[in-house]
Order: C-alpha cells, then structure tokens, then sequence
C-alpha cells in the first residue's frame, strides 16, 4: 500500500481493527478511508487493541526522483518481509504518527547547502519547533538512508539533521544509517544495495515473522498498485495524435520540432520558447545552447533559482517499443489508469487524469522514459513476463546484491537504455496493462537560471529565463551513440514551441549584502550560467541606487569571475557582457582556457597564480566565493586551492598567516557562515 511523492488529493487514514495481514496482496481487516482535502495527502494512522501488526512506513525526501526510487525499492523489501508498507514523500506525513508504525525508514537526499528538498521542509520544520520535549518521538523505531555527492562540502548533511533531531526528540535508531555518495565508482547503488541487504537481515531478525510463515520470495511477483485499462469506448480508436509541426529548415537550421506541450503537469507554467541558439561553433565537439523561455505571468526569482523541464520520449521509441512488446491493437485505444483492488496508492502519474485522449501510445511518448538507464528493480519486474528460463536467470542475477559489478557494468558504465535491454531480452513481453508498474515515469531535469536584473523581464514585461544548456551526446564503451533525454527534447525544438516548465528555488540562497560585498565567481563551462545571473543582479542593484542617489558612488564591493573553458575562441560563453557589465559594477574577469597552450590550465591553476587577490577579497574584505559546474574533481581542487591561498596570504615576502590546519578551519568557518557556496551537477 503506497503513497507515492506527487499525491495530491488523497488524505489516507488507516484504521487497524484488529486481525493480522498474511500476505502482501491481502487487504485483511485493514480498512481505508480517502477523504479529499485540497492538494495536500497526510498520512495517519490510528491504532486500537492489543495488536499493532507488523507495519513500516518509508518517508522520503526527493529533488530529482533518486531519493524516491530508493524508498520504493525499500517498500517492496517490506512488503516482502510482511509488512503493511506505505512509501509517502516527508510532507505528506506528520511526526505525530510515527510511533503507529513498527519502524520507519527515511530516504533523504541533501541539496542545495546541506538542505533538505523541497517536498520534505514542512515535515523538517515541525520537528524544529521549540515545544516539542525530548520525549516527543520515544516508542519510534527508524533507520536512515542518505543520498549525497561527496564533491560538496555538506556532503549528505541532509540526512545527517535529521537523523541527530530525530534522536534529541527521543526516536530510536535501529540500523546504522546509510550514505550513498553519487561519486562512487558504482554510482548510488554501490552504497545502497549492501546496506539494504544487511538491514533486510536486521529487519528479519528483529521482527521476525510468525512460525509457518516466509518472506515472499524475489521470484513472486508483487502484485502492480496501479494497471491500465481499455475505456468503454475502446471499440473505436482514439483520436490521432497530430504530427510534430516541421519548421522551416531556413530560418531555424536544425530546429525540426514544432511542439504544444498540452500535458497536465501539476505545478507548472506554459512556457513559449523564444530562443533556442547554439553558442559554439558547429566545429566544437559538444553543442551547447542559450534557451530563453518567457511566461505572461510576472513571477519573481533569484540567483540561483532553477527551472525543471518535463521531456518527452521520441514517438520513434514509442513506435519501438509497441513493436518489441507487441502492442500494436491497444496502441491508439482510449486508455485510464485505474488503482487495483482495495489499493489506496497515489497515481504514480500525478495528473495523468486530466490528460485528453490518453492512448497507450501517448503514455509512452508524454509520461514514461523509455530510454532511461533501468535500476535493479526493473530486472526483478520484466523476468516476471519471460517464459525463457536463460533470460529470466540472467535478468535476476542483475537483481543479485553479489553482481552488483556486472549490474553496473551492464547498465551505467554503457549507459544502457531500458529499450536496449528489452531488445536484446526480446523474450520479455509485458503485459500492456502493466506498463507503468514496470516501466519509470519520466523525471523532470533541472536547469540553473542565467538571467537576472534586468533580463528577467522581456520588452513586453513578460517574465524570461535564460538558460545555458549542453546537448549531452557522446560514444560510450561499447561505441553506442548516446543521448540525454531531456537535452534530445530540447535540442530540436524550434521558437514558438510552448514546454510546461517549473521553477523552482537553488541552494545560493545570496543575500543582499552578499551580493553587494566583495565577490569571487568561479564558474566553468556551463557553470556560468548562475554566475551570470547573479551579476546581472548586482547591477541591477547597483542601478537602483544610482536612481535613488544620484551622484553618490554605490557601496559594492569589487567582483572577480574566474571562467573555465577548452578554449577561447570556442567555449568563452556570454564573453560578449563581461565588459558591458563591468562598466556597471567593479569587475574583473580571469579565465583558464584548459587547452590553448602546452600546458593545461584549469580554474585552480588560475587561483594559484592570484593568491594575493584571492586573500585579499576573501580574508581582507570578508567576501563571499562561489563555486558553480561540474560536480567531481573540479570543486575539490578548487577548494584546495582556495585552502593554499589562505595559507599563503597576501603573496608578499612575509609568510602568510595561517598554517594548513589553520586555513582549513577558516575555509570552514566560511561555509558555515554562508560565505562559501557551491552549485555542481
């Protein structure tokens, strides 16, 4: 029984009346009752007689879909040891109905600063209101599990509050908990497949089941919360989806995609797009575009705010995939997606309700990702629907926490699609019915926002984003062309299309005075693209000073934009607006061009070389640094960098003041005051 993260009007409150619940598709003497209270689901529960039953409930915190995709997978791990399971996001529960389950499991992911996200702050504050006594969560049982990126200094500290205020308030934690480093040479899944392993073993031991009884075995199928149904008018197909518009080849090269994004997607806007340019010459191995989207609505936001995109799967994949699984009579059928039995389950598709003329074919180009890269649990479903035993046994080794190597070796490492698996398993044939059990629902992407100031607003005073994207297309290990998803959408699309977009808030959280002090930018590659808008801001700031002091000099502090690129001449992105803008604010512009010379140079080579200025601003006149780019190597180098830099002071003859241990503390001291901030992807 699932609440999955984008429930929106289903208030769920479980009334346990006595009995015990034998396996994971009975609904025993558990009844349910949905009462719609606006958009919001809190799960309840309340208890009476003598018998708690076996439950678990798993709380998550997601941004982008990892941290949910845990807390389902460690649902069904539950839900196979017997228990009543709910998988919910943290805001759809409250703290006050925790102890009404045998344990509780958290899946967090840290973003931003050491932040929690988004659809787990309410829960997070309730727990911070200074009423609560140190008893408040005694009688609850939980573990943890966190999702983070050890490139980041607050590498998983999401987890890690939550974890020392659940203890404070008297919670009991009952299995070590877990930190997954998206950095590890196995990806997420390296951390959390032994960890989950051994906590099923705990989970058994500490709760065992009742004589006679056994987990359900991986090779039983759960049975799906949610399946697809042919409507009552299915005698007669739906009607065809129109074609992509074409665009005319002249006036946008390259740009084939006309596209109206009519999906019902909760929480969005309808964007147009007004420009979709290609920034590096067409000679340069990587493709990086400058989007501007525009929204009539007058909303407001700030450096390092993000937009999200939905993408959508190409109807050539559609075609594809109806082909391999043999889908063909109910491709272009009116189609709902209906719960199953008693089952009070969120649509796992938020939305999808609204959708006009959902056909089959629609569901896989509009909503499920086709090309994504499968998890384990998708092995686990499709070698349910093969009928060919060395199939089946190969697609439950890759469920196998002992080949877990070959799991990544076959997926991740070649960036392998859920499409080529079911293609070269070509013996898999799921039902129809089942698609959106089996398959994943398309995630959103996010984008950081580059404009700010004055280019937030276009001419006719509708709001504009501008982004920085690069099209992701390389060749992997096994010479396979590979594409993102997202930037594959986005890549052919020409002005004039409309995509429903989100916006949602970054983890730069920059003050006014901060953006008012001193300043230093580092921002490689599309990195820049916050950077930017956060100089576009301070001259808007600057501006509006001047406006309301005529002649008298803006109090702001001196900026340094330390850029990183390949070369000058290809990848120097908005170099056009550096000088522009420092006729508006004191600015001055370094750059680390890694292969214009011999030498490479990157962007801590380029702090190495201005210790003095980097000293100065940073320690001198208390300036603030912000580090915005790739995540991996790139921010530890520079994080070292600035370390020597601290240790070597002003540059001149006398030795710096501070030791090695010293200026780590400083740079920590920084971080902890807000003055060091970093952005990676």
């Amino acid at each position: 029984m699932y609440s999955s993260t984008q429930s929106s009007v289903v208030n769920a409150v479980l009334l346990w009346t006595g009995g015990v619940m034998t396996s994971a598709s009975e609904i025993g003497n558990w009844q349910f009752l949905e009462m719609r209270r606006g958009t919001q689901t809190t799960i309840t529960r309340m208890a009476s007689g003598p018998d708690q039953t076996r439950s678990a409930l798993i709380l998550y915190g997601s941004e982008t879909g990892n941290a949910q995709e845990v807390a389902e997978e460690l649902g069904s791990l539950a839900e196979r040891l017997r228990f009543a399971t709910q998988v919910c996001e943290l805001n759809q529960s409250s703290p006050d109905i925790l102890s009404s389950f045998t344990v509780i499991i958290f899946v967090i992911s840290t973003t931003g600063q050491g932040d929690l996200p988004a659809n787990s702050r309410k829960f997070w504050k309730s727990l911070l209101l200074k009423k609560l006594p140190p008893t408040y969560l005694s009688g609850v049982n939980f573990t943890s599990f966190g999702l983070g990126d050890s490139s980041y200094p607050k590498f998983n500290w999401a987890v890690r509050k939550l974890y020392k205020r659940l203890v404070q308030l008297g919670a009991n934690d009952i299995y070590p908990t877990g930190e997954a480093d998206q950095q590890h040479p196995e990806g997420l899944e390296g951390t959390f497949i032994p960890w989950a392993t051994d906590f099923r073993k705990h989970l058994l031991g500490r709760h065992p089941l009742a004589p006679g009884e056994h987990p359900i075995p991986d090779d039983v199928q759960l049975p799906p919360k949610w399946i697809l149904r042919l409507k009552d008018d299915s005698s007669r197909p739906s009607e065809a989806i129109p074609p992509t518009a074409v665009a005319d080849l002249d006036e946008y090269p390259g740009l084939t995609d006309l596209d109206n994004d009519t999906r019902p997607l909760p929480d969005t806007f309808t964007s147009t797009l007004t420009e979709n340019r290609r920034v590096t010459p067409k000679s340069h191995w990587q493709d990086v575009r400058r989007i501007a989207l525009t929204i009539p609505e007058s909303v407001n936001y700030v450096p390092g705010d993000m937009i999200t995109i939905t993408p959508k799967s190409s109807p050539k994949d559609a075609q594809l995939l109806i082909d391999l699984m043999g889908w063909h009579e109910q491709a272009d059928k009116p189609i709902s997606l209906v719960p199953t039995g008693e089952s009070t389950a969120a649509s796992p598709i938020p939305g999808v309700e609204s959708y006009a003329n959902l056909t089959l074919r629609a569901l896989l180009t509009d909503y499920l990702d086709v090309r994504g890269i499968p998890r384990r649990g998708f092995f686990s479903s499709v070698a349910h629907y093969t009928d060919n035993e060395l199939h089946k046994e190969r697609l439950l080794e890759f469920t196998n926490p002992e080949y877990l190597d070959e799991l990544w070796d076959y997926t991740t490492r070649p960036r392998r699609s859920i499409i080529e698996v079911l293609h070269e398993f070509d013996s898999v044939k799921i039902p129809w019915q089942h698609a959106v059990s089996v398959l994943p629902v398309m995630r959103a992407r996010q984008f950081s926002i580059a404009s700010g100031g004055e280019r937030k607003r276009t001419a006719d005073g509708k709001t504009q984003f501008e982004l920085l994207i690069a099209i992701v297309k390389y060749q992997t290990v096994i010479k396979r062309i590979r594409e993102g998803v997202c930037t594959k959408y986005i890549s052919t699309l020409q002005p004039g299309s409309t995509l429903r977009i989100q916006l949602q808030p970054g983890g730069l959280n920059s003050s006014q005075q901060q953006l008012t002090s001193s300043t230093i930018l580092i921002g490689p590659g599309t990195g820049i693209a916050p950077l930017r808008s956060m100089l576009w801001e301070k001259a808007a700031l600057v501006q509006a000073f001047r406006n309301q002091n005529p002649g008298v000099q803006p109090p702001i502090g001196p900026t340094v934009l330390l850029y990183g690129g390949r070369n000058r001449t290809s990848d120097f992105f908005f170099e056009e607006e550096w000088g522009h803008l420092s006729t508006l604010i004191p600015l001055q512009v370094l750059t680390a061009f890694s292969r214009d010379q011999p030498q490479k140079v990157y962007v801590q080579d380029t702090v190495r070389q201005n210790f003095g200025l980097f000293f100065r601003l940073l320690h001198d006149m208390q300036g603030s640094v912000y580090i915005c780019g790739s995540s991996g190597k790139m921010p530890q180098a520079v994080r070292e960098a600035l370390i020597e830099a601290f240790q070597n002071g002003d540059g001149g003859p006398v030795p710096g003041p501070y030791n090695r241990s010293q200026a780590e503390e400083y740079l920590i001291g920084m971080e902890k005051s807000g003055r060091y901030k970093q952005e990676t992807w």
